[in-house]
């Protein structure tokens, strides 16, 4: 299903600033409210995009096997299926860069969106202006073709990085273990490779949101997607996420990395 809207000539050039570079990219919206899709379509269609349309959890995964968007807006309240659990279905099979809407206003719900492996988290009501600078955002980071490829083959680093035991080839953007691949998603090894590009650096929280998502922080809630991709970098590199060796929190600043056996003599907080 395809929904559209009307355009006009001052709207079309509004909306140039956030257009994609790219030839046209694909969008899946997701959301039970016909109004919230009506104004989504027309936005995203004014801004360069080829948008489709699901109105609840089964039928957005029907679209999503169908069409191989480039990206999926997820609203989180949803009939027959939520959110949460189509997020969970599509980072089963695949790394397709999720954005959650929600009115819900907890930040526990938030988390819970982020820790199923959604990219970014946009609470209900909210900008049309600012989803489509973080839609933007996530398209430049990771290129298009997102629906299939794990991971993506881009080659956007210098070589090989060695951690401890880890390699980190930051050309084909995987993490191994000894013989063991450590899958992480486009935007977990975006933020080791931030992390380890300058070891021993403190990484502001805020410079990590802005480099990885595009946007400074407006509310405290923005700076807690990083602590969650922090939390599951950790869970899947370190040996023992309760007390890391590899990324080591600086308390009221961010994160800072080191190799092993080269921590600094710093006063941190894990």
């Amino acid at each position: 299903m395809a929904e559209s809207g009307s355009s006009n000539p001052k709207s079309s050039e509004a909306a140039k600033s956030h257009a994609p570079e790219s030839p046209q990219a694909t969008i899946l919206v997701v959301d039970d409210e016909p109004a919230v899709r009506r104004v989504l379509v027309m936005r995203l269609q004014l801004a360069g995009y080829r948008v489709i349309c699901a109105e609840d959890g089964e039928q957005a995964l029907e679209m999503f096997h169908n069409e191989s968007p480039d990206l999926v807006v997820l609203d989180v309240m949803l009939p027959k299926m939520d959110g949460f659990a189509v997020c969970r279905r599509l980072r089963a099979e695949s790394c397709v860069p999720i954005i959650f809407l929600s009115a819900l206003e907890a930040i526990s719900e938030r988390v819970a969106g982020l820790d199923l492996g959604a990219d970014d988290y946009l609470p209900k009501p909210f900008s049309p202006k600012e989803l489509e600078a973080r839609i933007a955002c996530i398209l430049r980071r990771v290129g298009r073709g997102s629906a299939t490829a794990e991971p993506r083959e881009i080659p956007v680093g210098q070589g090989v990085l060695r951690v401890g035991d880890l390699v980190v080839d930051t050309n084909r953007r995987q993490v191994s273990r000894g013989s063991d691949r450590i899958s992480l998603t486009y935007t977990e090894f975006s933020l080791l490779e931030l992390l380890f590009r300058e070891p021993g650096r403190v990484v502001p929280r805020a410079e990590i949101l802005e480099q990885l998502w595009g946007y400074p922080p407006r509310r405290a809630a923005d700076l807690r997607v990083v602590d969650v991709y922090v939390a599951r970098l950790r869970g899947k590199l370190e040996p023992d996420p309760r007390n890391p060796e590899l990324i080591l929190t600086v308390r009221g600043i961010g994160y800072a990395s080191q190799r092993m056996g080269e921590l600094p003599q710093v006063a941190v907080n894990a």
